[in-house]
């Protein structure tokens, strides 16, 4: 299992992803679920993964050999004209990967699926985000829908839902991303640090913001501690419940 978001705010773009992965109880291991591109003064992309781990690395290593080698039937997104286009593309690869593999592999679709998030900046253009689906297809962020989540969702979407705020300093996203995280380790033996982080700002093409949270990292267990002691305070002044 694994836990991963993507937030846009209007400073830019936020990304948080888990490592850990597992086939059973026995066999825990930890692999990177981020993946960036970046061609300094012009674009900068980012790519989050959950689902089957083959299927999920293929897809990268694709893009990597069309980033070198691009054709016109595979382009490479490092000179796709839009983040729509990158999106595009990627979905297309992964549609691709997810068909041939239940073509020759056993008859389950389902072992092979996979979900990505990809957000990024090209000059000249918005910040945008994207959930790309295990069929291929797509959808992008908005003010109605401002943040993804794939993976292990259903733990830490209440904290986002509550506090989230497009107008948040990228200091306060990072801090509820890291409660979010928590909330879900917490509940879900799937998703475990070390957590990567990554921070898109707004037209800024050269600056890579990024950082990993290691198992007991002082500020994700400051925050962890100070959100578990919060909480009991906030049970302690709600009203007494009466028989």
């Amino acid at each position: 299992m694994t836990y991963c978001v993507g937030m846009r705010l209007n400073k830019g773009l936020v990304f948080m992803s888990d490592t850990r992965t597992n086939a059973g109880v026995d066999d825990i291991s930890q692999v990177r679920k981020m993946r960036s591109w970046h061609v300094p003064g012009e674009r900068v992309i980012t790519l989050m993964s959950a689902g089957n781990l083959a299927t999920t690395q293929a897809v990268v290593g694709l893009l990597d050999e069309r980033n070198k080698a691009p054709e016109d039937r595979h382009p490479s997104i490092l000179s796709a004209p839009s983040m729509f286009a990158v999106a595009m593309t990627i979905g297309e690869t992964l549609r691709a990967i997810v068909t041939r593999y239940r073509t020759e592999g056993p008859m389950a679709e389902s072992i092979f699926r996979a979900s990505l998030i990809v957000g990024g900046q090209i000059k000249g253009s918005e910040p945008r985000l994207f959930m790309i689906y295990p069929e291929g297809n797509f959808i992008e962020a908005g003010e109605d829908n401002p943040f993804f989540q794939i993976g292990e969702t259903k733990y830490g979407r209440p904290i986002i839902v509550r506090s989230y705020d497009p107008a948040m300093s990228f200091e306060d996203a990072v801090k509820l991303l890291c409660v979010s995280f928590d909330s879900t380790i917490r509940a879900n033996a799937g998703v475990d640090l070390p957590i990567d982080l990554k921070v898109h700002e707004r037209d800024d093409f050269t600056t890579i913001r990024e950082r990993r949270f290691e198992r007991h990292d002082p500020y994700f267990q400051s925050v962890a501690d100070g959100w578990a002691e919060a909480l009991g305070i906030a049970l302690a002044e709600l009203p007494d419940f009466q028989f």
